[in-house]
């Protein structure tokens, strides 16, 4: 499998997520922001967290207009698969590749910790190994995390069956508790908390480490 992993101005997770991929085996390659065309064998676009453009001007705002995400957009109309964490679950919201907006937190502060969510659907690719109701702890590290859509777009996303994760305590003031949503092709998947920082038991777990491979 072929994971590519985009690097914007300020990226600082791409790395780690490589690192996560190599380790579960997949061929892993990192995509510059000025590039306008996805690697032909790509099977998977990682849109990794970090502080994209310094988050000058909006988390995401500015990634999203970058050469690169026409390419994304284009691969994930098609129907290819598209994951991307923290700031990427922003850039994809402000790609309108995901619906909603992430704001700042209701407590206005940064917040990093472990986190227990709830896995809400398995019904697709990325959390297929789980079972529904699951609680599994991932690491949160944000302050622009406050998922928001208007309560017509909540009952979209339900009953799509569009929410992945909820946060089992609502940490940072996100409608509905949500952690993270697909769109209604389940083929591109936004989340918070980084499964790639919990792959490793001396890294405190090992509960990102199947959401990862699920799509080996």
């Amino acid at each position: 499998m072929s994971v590519v992993i985009l690097r914007f101005p300020g990226t600082n997770c791409d790395l780690d997520m490589g690192y996560a991929y190599e380790k579960l085996g997949a061929k892993v390659e990192y995509v510059w922001h000025t590039q306008d065309f996805l690697p032909k064998d790509t099977d998977l676009v990682v849109v990794a967290g970090g502080f994209s453009y310094g988050d000058y001007l909006r988390s995401g705002a500015i990634a999203k207009v970058a050469k690169i995400m026409e390419a994304v957009r284009e691969f994930a109309n098609r129907g290819g698969r598209v994951l991307g964490i923290c700031n990427g679950f922003q850039i994809l919201t402000e790609s309108r590749l995901l619906e909603g907006v992430l704001h700042r937190n209701e407590s206005l502060k940064f917040i990093a910790k472990n986190v227990e969510l709830e896995v809400v659907s398995t019904q697709n690719p990325f959390l297929s190994p789980y079972k529904q109701g699951e609680h599994i702890t991932l690491p949160i590290a944000h302050a622009d995390g406050n998922y928001f859509i208007d309560a017509d777009g909540v009952k979209k996303l339900q009953d799509r069956d569009q929410i992945l994760l909820r946060y089992t305590q609502n940490i940072n003031g996100s409608v509905d508790a949500i952690a993270g949503i697909c769109n209604e092709g389940k083929n591109v998947f936004g989340l918070m908390p980084h499964p790639e920082r919990a792959i490793e038991k001396a890294l405190g777990g090992v509960d990102g480490l199947a959401m990862l491979g699920a799509l080996l």
